[in-house]
């Protein structure tokens, strides 16, 4: 496991591991599940709709590493910067400015976990 001393010095490395395009429409899929879901629970009072948010916004990332990027997830060795780096990316593919950071980020050294 790496160890990273602030956000921004994990999100190059997050970026990295989402280098193929598929692997970031999985994540983006079920990241836009999961906040539908959870928005919905909260709307309507269905408890039960929130229990569905890590099972769609895990399934379809974990999907997205193991047939797609062919990594594991970095979700296993730091949850929380993970989960804060989805949230951003997810983002920034909603305005159209992940391509650009992935650009911005390709001059910067990445460290590799192997």
């Amino acid at each position: 496991m790496m160890n990273f001393r602030s956000l921004d010095e994990f999100w190059p490395f997050y970026v990295n591991q989402h280098s193929k395009p598929w692997t970031r429409r999985c994540h983006f899929i079920g990241t836009l599940i999961g906040l539908v879901c959870l928005t919905t629970s909260l709307l309507l009072g269905r408890w039960w709709l929130a229990l569905l948010v890590p099972v769609f916004g895990y399934g379809f990332a974990w999907y997205g590493h193991l047939f797609v990027e062919g990594n594991k997830p970095a979700t296993f060795d730091h949850p929380v910067w993970s989960l804060l780096c989805d949230l951003k990316m997810f983002s920034l593919m909603l305005t159209g400015r992940m391509d650009m950071e992935i650009k911005r980020l390709g001059k910067r050294p990445v460290l590799q976990p192997f």
